[in-house]
């Protein structure tokens, strides 16, 4: 019976894709622009290990004092996606974001 649990486990987390990591990252906006994480260019990787995600992001400044926030809202909006059991958001500056980094929406949201 054991081994039922873990193919039912397993199955949920094969299911889940790094399209569905994004999306669920969709939701975490930035206070200061009203867009999200996503279309701003700010996730740069998502990693599924299992039924851990890995997410590595980057802020617009590194004196932008959101990050614990933004850390939060990640593990709150990706844990919630089925088969997911932890969610470990790593904050990094290398490379630098720049506006380029957006998609063309969020672009024209901005008037780039």
């Amino acid at each position: 019976m054991a081994d039922n649990q873990t193919d039912a486990t397993e199955s949920q987390t094969e299911a889940l894709t790094e399209d569905d990591v994004l999306e669920a990252l969709e939701e975490v906006i930035d206070p200061e622009l009203g867009l999200d994480f996503v279309s701003l260019g700010l996730v740069y990787d998502v990693e599924i290990e299992g039924d851990q995600v890995y997410v590595t992001f980057t802020l617009t400044t590194p004196a932008c004092p959101i990050g614990p926030q933004v850390s939060e809202q990640m593990k709150e909006f990706v844990g919630d996606l089925p088969g997911v059991s932890a969610v470990h958001p790593k904050m990094v500056f290398d490379p630098a974001w720049s506006p380029e980094m957006m998609s063309e929406d969020a672009k024209f949201a901005l008037g780039f």
